[in-house]
This record gives C-alpha cells, sequence and structure tokens, in this order.
C-alpha cells in the first residue's frame, strides 16, 4: 500500500462519537490551530513577583497624561493599582473610630482583643491602627484583618506572641476600616436564617448564595471610576498619586443624587457618560436590579436630572436583574438575565434610548462577554451566542463536552476576554467537580474553529497598551488561596508562574480514522512525521512523543492482545509512543488495527512545535483479528 497522508481537519470536535469525527481531532489541552494545523500555546511568565491579595476577577489598563502604564486590579479582598511592577493598596475607607484601651494580650499568643463598639465589620475585614502605645510586648500600629467575636469586639493576629498578659490597654487608637471584604467563590449556604421569612419548613429555613466579589471599572479620562457588584462608587485621582485612596463619589463636591448602590459601572466612549446598571434610585438605598442611571455628560458627580442637563434613568423592563454591558461601535448592549438591549444616545435632551435585541437568551455572568473585530462574543447558561447586528446562536463543535461538564453554580466566576494576536475568544470555567475555574475553551473566529484545555486563571486582558495578554493566577500557601500574580501570556514557550520554568504538557489527539476501508486490518511499520519546532528555546533538543492507537472495530477500545487469543498477535504492540526530534526523518513502529488514532504530546522544557502532515507506511494484514 502506498504511503497514507494525514492532514486532518482544523479543530477540536466533539459534538458526536470519536469515529464519525473521523478526519479531525477530539481532544486537546494547550494546543491551538494555525492555517488549519495544530500547534502548541505560547508560555506565560511573571509579570512582576510582586503578590497581592485575594483573588482577582477583574482587571483595566489605561494611560494616564503624565504616561503612567497603569493597571488596576479588583480582588475579594483589596482594590490596587499597580505601576512598575508593584502593587498598591488604593481600597476605599469606610470610616474611622476612636477607640480608648482597646487591646488585651495573652502571654505567648499573637491573638489580642480588641473592644470596638459597634465597629460594622466583618470577619476578613482590614483595619489600619495609628496612635497606638506597646502593650504586652507588642507595638500594635499598623494594618490587620479582623475576626469578628460580636457587634463590639473582634480580634485580631499580631506578628509575634506578646511576652505577658496586659490589658485593657494601649492608650488612644484611631482605628480606619477599609470597606468590608467579598467572598472568594459562591458560597450557597443553607438552615435557618439563610431565605426570607416564612420560607421552607419551620425549623429549617432555606438556601441561599453568597454571591463572590466582583468589580466592574472604567477610566474617566486619566482618574478611574470603580465600585465592586452591590455596592458604591469610587473615584481614583491619578494625579494625587498612587499613595492616595478612591473615595466614594458621594462624598466629592458637587455630588447630586448619586447612586448609593449599583450592580455595574461604566464609562461611555460616546460623549462621555457614568453608567449605573441595577442601581439604587433617587432617594433610595436599595437597588432596583432593572434600572439603569446615566449622569450628566463630562461628570461624575452631577446624577440629578434637570431640563438643563443630560442625566437621566430608565428600566428595562424583561427579565429580573441586569447582568452586564459592553460598548459596541455605536451603541452599548446591555444582558438581562433574559434579554439582550441596545442603549444609543439619542442627543440632548433625550439622552439614550433602549431597545430589544434578542429575547430569551441567557449570560453565564458580569464578565462572560467580549468584542472581538467589530463582534461581541459570549457565554450562555447551556449555549454560545455572537452578536454582529442580529443576535445569533455561535455554532460551536464543543457544546456538549463544555456543558455536560460544567459548574453553573460558579457561573459567576466564568469569564471571557480575547487574544487578538491569534483571533481568538477565550472563555475560563468550572468544570463539573470544581469550583475553582480549571478549564478554558476558544473560538478561533479567522478559522472558524474550536479548541480547549485545562488552565486554572482568575481574570484576563488583552489590552492594546501592554505587549502581551495579561492574566491573573492564585498563589496558595499549602491548599489556602491567599493571593495572586499577574502573569504575561504569549511569552516564551514553558509555564513559568513563579519565576522557575518546568515544560508546559500539551496534548491534541485525533479522531479515529480507518485503515484502508476500514474493513481490513492494516500494520503500519513505519512513521514519516512532519513538523516544526520553530520557536523552541536556544541550547534546548526539542522533542514530542507521537503515539498511534490501534483498534480492531471503532468502538471497540483499544487493541487488547489477551482479548485476541493471543498467538502471534500477543507479540504486536498495542500503542506505540515514539519520540520524535528536530531531524527525524522516519520511525519504525509495530501497530495493527482497523482504525486508529494518532496523538502527539510534550512536556519539555522549551520546546514548541507545530505539526503538518505526518505520514504512515501500512500494509495490508487480512481481516481477521487473530492472524
Amino acid at each position: 500500500m502506498p504511503l497514507k497522508k494525514l492532514t486532518l481537519k482544523s479543530g477540536v470536535n466533539r459534538e458526536n462519537t470519536r469515529y464519525t469525527n473521523e478526519g479531525g481531532w477530539y481532544e486537546s489541552d494547550k494546543v491551538r490551530f494555525r492555517q488549519g494545523t495544530p500547534e502548541k500555546l505560547g508560555g506565560w511568565a511573571p509579570y512582576s513577583r510582586s503578590i497581592f491579595l485575594g483573588i482577582c476577577r477583574s482587571l483595566w489598563n489605561w494611560v494616564t497624561l503624565t504616561g503612567d502604564n497603569l493597571l488596576s486590579l479588583g480582588t475579594n479582598l483589596k482594590f490596587y493599582i499597580e505601576k512598575g511592577g508593584a502593587y498598591y493598596d488604593i481600597t476605599p475607607i469606610r470610616g474611622t473610630a476612636t477607640l480608648t484601651n482597646p487591646f488585651v494580650t495573652a502571654v505567648g499568643s499573637p491573638i489580642v482583643s480588641v473592644t470596638a463598639t459597634a465597629h460594622g465589620g466583618t470577619s476578613g475585614d482590614f483595619v489600619t491602627f495609628s496612635g497606638a502605645s506597646a502593650l504586652g510586648g507588642l507595638t500594635l500600629n499598623g494594618e490587620y484583618q479582623i475576626t469578628v467575636l460580636t457587634n463590639n469586639s473582634y480580634t485580631i493576629t499580631a506578628s509575634s506572641n506578646a511576652t505577658s498578659t496586659a490589658g485593657p490597654g494601649g492608650g488612644t487608637v484611631t482605628a480606619t476600616y477599609q470597606i468590608s471584604v467579598g467572598a472568594p467563590y459562591a458560597t450557597p449556604i443553607t438552615g435557618w436564617g439563610s431565605s426570607t421569612w416564612g420560607s421552607g419548613t419551620w425549623g429549617v429555613g432555606g438556601s441561599i448564595t453568597v454571591p463572590l466579589r466582583l468589580w466592574s471599572q472604567s477610566n474617566f479620562g486619566e482618574n478611574l471610576v470603580f465600585g465592586p457588584r452591590g455596592g458604591a462608587i469610587y473615584y481614583w485621582v491619578a494625579a494625587s498619586g498612587v499613595s492616595t485612596r478612591g473615595v466614594p463619589v458621594t462624598g466629592l463636591s458637587g455630588a447630586s443624587d448619586v447612586p448609593v448602590l449599583q450592580n455595574y459601572l461604566f464609562v461611555s466612549d460616546t460623549s462621555r457618560f457614568v453608567f449605573a446598571m441595577g442601581c439604587s434610585d433617587i432617594g433610595s438605598g436599595t437597588i432596583d436590579p432593572m434600572l439603569i442611571r446615566w449622569s450628566d455628560q463630562e461628570s461624575v458627580v452631577d446624577w440629578t436630572p434637570t431640563a438643563t442637563n443630560q442625566a437621566g434613568s430608565l428600566r428595562l423592563s424583561h427579565g429580573s436583574e441586569i447582568i452586564t454591558a459592553l460598548q459596541s461601535r455605536q451603541e452599548v448592549v446591555v444582558w438581562t438575565d433574559a434579554t439582550i438591549y441596545s442603549l444609543q444616545y439619542a442627543g440632548a435632551p433625550v439622552g439614550w434610548t433602549n431597545q430589544i435585541l434578542g429575547d430569551n437568551i441567557s449570560i453565564a455572568g458580569q464578565n462572560a462577554a467580549s468584542l472581538a473585530s467589530g463582534v461581541i462574543y459570549w457565554m450562555g447558561v447551556d449555549k454560545f451566542y455572537k452578536y454582529d447586528g442580529r443576535v445569533q446562536t455561535l455554532s460551536c463543535d464543543l457544546r456538549q463536552f463544555v456543558y455536560g461538564d460544567i459548574n453553573l453554580a460558579q457561573k459567576a466566576q466564568f469569564f471571557s476576554s480575547t487574544n487578538e494576536g491569534f483571533n481568538e475568544v477565550w472563555w475560563f470555567y468550572c468544570s463539573a467537580d470544581s469550583t475553582v475555574i480549571d478549564r478554558y475553551v476558544i473560538y478561533n473566529y479567522l478559522e472558524n474553529v474550536w479548541y480547549y484545555g485545562n488552565m486554572t486563571r482568575t481574570s484576563w486582558l488583552d489590552s492594546g497598551l501592554r505587549d502581551t495578554p495579561i492574566a491573573t493566577t492564585i498563589v496558595t500557601d499549602g491548599a489556602t488561596p491567599y493571593g495572586g500574580r499577574v502573569l504575561n501570556h504569549e511569552t516564551g514557550v514553558d509555564d513559568n508562574v513563579d519565576g522557575n520554568p518546568v515544560g508546559m504538557v500539551t496534548l491534541i489527539s485525533s479522531s479515529e480514522f480507518d485503515i484502508d476501508d476500514g474493513d481490513s486490518f492494516g500494520f503500519v511499520y513505519r512513521i514519516l512525521p512532519d513538523l516544526t519546532f520553530r520557536g523552541s528555546t536556544d541550547g534546548t533538543t526539542p522533542q514530542i512523543t507521537m503515539t498511534l492507537i490501534p483498534m480492531v472495530n471503532s468502538g471497540s477500545g483499544y487493541n487488547d492482545p489477551q482479548s485476541q487469543g493471543g498467538s502471534s498477535y500477543a507479540a504486536i504492540q498495542r500503542i506505540t509512543s515514539v519520540p520524535v526530534e528536530e531531524f527525524t526523518g522516519q520511525i519504525y513502529v509495530r501497530v495493527r488495527g482497523r482504525q486508529m488514532i494518532l496523538q502527539v504530546e510534550s512536556s519539555l522544557l522549551g520546546t514548541q512545535w507545530q505539526l503538518g502532515s505526518p505520514r504512515i507506511d501500512i500494509r495490508k494484514d487480512g481481516r481477521r483479528g487473530n492472524t
């Protein structure tokens, strides 16, 4: 028989059986497609060795008038500005209190009890003490996280053990409280007090889900408008420097009817309005989840509609809450949990108007949509969508695979971004058994193909102001997450999250393909690989492993000599895996079957590869399985 050329279809398809997808690819991990052939993803490396506190789920990048390239990060514990690789804490302050002799120490323990009447904090909140005098061998000025005991007391953990039992003491202390921290993950709770009065069975209560902390943010000129979902709107002035904190917009000079609470905010590029989506109305301290309000043009502080300004509001009618919004061309696209709307600027005095683009749609979460090449793509709770002037279901070759193994209870974590250099839209999500993001799926909109893999990230930003896409990952202390690090993606070829690179584990595996007509057995004795290691690190010996996996029949499982009754077949390898290096011209193997699977893997440090069209040399070997 002549050499069989293995040129497989671009993309990964798992919508049917492995055999039905003959001529394509079925499994992937950290592999993309370029010009129809698979190649290893680019690597990643730390942007900075510095670590920030909390799990980051929001990134924003802009340049100030003085040329500072700033990155803002919102975590469940803090809000930061990154400048020059360092993270500056600009988390807003919710209040201060003067405490008199608040501390009590216990000899040999770092735990300090603090008396603070009506402190209003929750466990995990941050407090900064100043003016304290030493007590029990401890000087307690500085920042601490609190563990709440009662409404009037909490504990902190000092950096060392107390040398004596002492207190109450510490003198006159100023306690400065940062806004309360948020949950790192969506947490379901059940039992008494977990639901509204009258729901559930008496003595049992109901169940609710504590939402995770999500931030939205946008620059207003060189300054920053930001806020947590369900919280206030804050403002940070770039000219005041990274040592200053964000402040509530309600406290700025000229503030008028600013929403007290909001679920999502952004600044429009069209005429520069500040929008609050799902917010409190004028005079109210309660969120109306379907209400949209906007400030006067070119103003952060003026939200009072008058005959002489353009501040205004409207209430959407379809759905129960606004999830998110995204700017696209000459409109702002808004998603509720059931409908997608378009907001368009109509000019003074009307301001903004809305129209329904599509009904009975869904979106997974606040960060699940991206804009790429003028088209909006987003992840719903059961399928993918796109909007290019009309709302459409996005055909997905991995839909069953994604939604058959997904944890929708954590859908608020899911997020999307682009990798424009490779014409890709990425979605990160939690597999069914995970409460942490551990998987991604990619749509290549230029080649109209899909592929997937395993990766843990918490946010991603593809900014034209940075050399590479950036993402954040979790840093753990044992099994407990406590912080994160920013990574540059498409940098190098290795898995490098902490400055100590290791080889990236990659895999691409084909669907089953017939040997000849699929009726007779074929005996493969030679492979002629076709691949390039272009881009591998200098000084390394790049290598991949190429595997042929034979089958007796489609769906029969891999060849097993014992099931074939032994005989001469038992001497033939079931699966042949061979290393392939840069100048490998041919490899001799011994593989026999009616169908086969081609698999390519790599895990060596410094290796980059792209597969072409390998060929296999086949001898016809009869129709029986035990010849």
